[in-house]
């Protein structure tokens, strides 16, 4: 799915092709089969009439998120350009985006429409801050590169190993920083000055992990000077904005408004608790009111997680469990099946905040709201969690729990971030619960 606004992000994004209506990925050049209205004489398509046919596709949702576009040059085409020869593709961006805007799509074009399937030999090279959000990221690839049956991809995770020596014909690799980065100084599987498209995903998280800043810096280094950089990020703290303009030389840059960051479509609440136990009760009260397809339970700590799974299970609930300190075969495998419906409730810790995608997913629970290592509100990884479930233009539900005057503050300071305010849920009034599930 592509929004509106990201629809015309990928027209700026890459080299002159589009997804038609059927998927495929189309070149506009003059090569290129032509489309029926080429062939009545209009060759040189303007950007407005390629935003149409890409709006008109399959599963395009509205978005009315206002981007601000932040161009390098005054005098950059981009203001009035008319056609795609005239935008001197590919160029580099820098771009706020958060949950299901499309932005994957968009940047999977950008690899699609510079991969030369015939070669043999990495070109495209995307980092991914986790190994769950680089499989999902794979499978949109997959999906989307479909039409291209040679084109091939290669995994570059902890537990993907390969002899020493080896080379990898696959053209596009993902992969987390840390392996990437092995695989393209120590094991020489990938000689880096051969790629054509390099993606920072999830930047913000990156910076937040320790490690994958340096490792994604140092592969940057690598990369050929006329290689086109991409670099995503749901929030621009000053911290990613640094990281952002050491990666990405010369950017054009689009970013959301702060007060359009966390989705509309997703409506807050917070219930006000005294204890783990009655958290819990509030939770099984919200169970008992209103029908929910699947859930994802946020806890602070693995120890909190397993307790509240295993409860859980004693209700008779369907119920996964993910944490970080699983093999990443079992976490791909427990992901696996709770996005094929097979247990309706997924119990995890922060490892799944990000780029899990499963589309019925209506509500987000937060049993522990999200602090950072000195106790402060974790303002993105907040807008992360709730950011599961709203996806897509579809409406979502957030249930934040609160169990104290510390957690209180942090709930207050959430809202004063955001500028949206989190109304109070009574989850002991059956008809108030029923009420937001309307």
């Amino acid at each position: 799915m592509v929004s509106n606004s990201w629809a015309q992000a990928v027209l700026l994004s890459h080299d002159g092709h589009f997804v038609s209506d059927k998927g495929a990925v189309v070149k506009t050049n003059t090569n290129a089969e032509k489309t029926d209205e080429e062939e009545k004489g209009n060759t040189a398509q303007s950007l407005p009439s390629l935003t149409r046919t890409a709006s008109r596709a399959k599963y395009l949702v509205d978005n009315t998120n206002q981007v601000e576009v932040l161009q390098r040059d005054p005098n950059s085409p981009l203001y009035s350009v008319k056609s795609f020869e005239e935008l001197r593709l590919p160029q580099n961006l820098i771009a706020q985006s958060q949950s299901g805007t499309g932005k994957t799509a968009a940047f999977v074009l950008a690899m699609l429409s510079q991969v030369e399937p015939a070669n043999k030999y990495p070109q495209c090279l995307c980092l991914s801050p986790t190994y769950e959000l680089a499989l999902q990221t794979g499978k949109v690839i997959e999906q989307m590169g479909k039409f291209y049956p040679e084109l091939k991809l290669a995994y570059a995770v902890r537990g993907n190993k390969l002899e020493r020596g080896q080379k990898i014909s696959e053209q596009i690799v993902i992969g987390t920083p840390g392996t990437v980065l092995d695989w393209c100084s120590k094991l020489k599987f990938i000689d880096p000055k051969k790629i054509k498209v390099f993606v920072l995903d999830e930047a913000d998280v990156m910076i937040a992990t320790q490690g994958h800043q340096d490792q994604s810096i140092r592969i940057q280094r690598m990369l050929p000077r006329n290689c086109q950089m991409l670099l995503f990020s749901a929030t621009f703290e000053d911290s990613v904005w640094k990281f952002a303009q050491k990666v990405v030389p010369d950017p054009n840059i689009i970013k959301l408004k702060r007060e359009e960051e966390t989705l509309d479509t997703i409506k807050q609440y917070y219930v006000l608790c005294s204890s783990r136990d009655e958290k819990f009760q509030a939770l099984c009260n919200l169970y008992g009111a209103i029908t929910i397809a699947q859930a994802m339970i946020f806890c602070h700590t693995r120890k909190t997680a397993s307790w509240l799974a295993a409860e859980l299970s004693k209700e008779g609930h369907q119920v996964a469990l993910l944490s970080g300190e699983m093999m990443v075969e079992q976490r791909a495998a427990v992901i696996e099946r709770f996005r094929e419906g097979k247990e309706k409730v997924l119990v995890t810790t922060n490892v799944c905040a990000r780029g899990i995608d499963v589309e019925q997913v209506s509500v987000v629970i937060n049993f522990d709201l999200p602090v950072d290592k000195d106790g402060n509100p974790d303002n993105e990884t907040y807008l992360h969690r709730i950011g599961r479930t709203g996806r897509f233009g579809k409406r979502g539900l957030a249930v934040n729990m609160v169990d104290s005057k510390h957690s209180m503050n942090i709930l207050n300071r959430i809202q004063e971030h955001f500028n949206k305010k989190i109304e109070r849920l009574d989850t002991d009034d059956l008809d108030e619960i029923e009420k937001i599930a309307n």
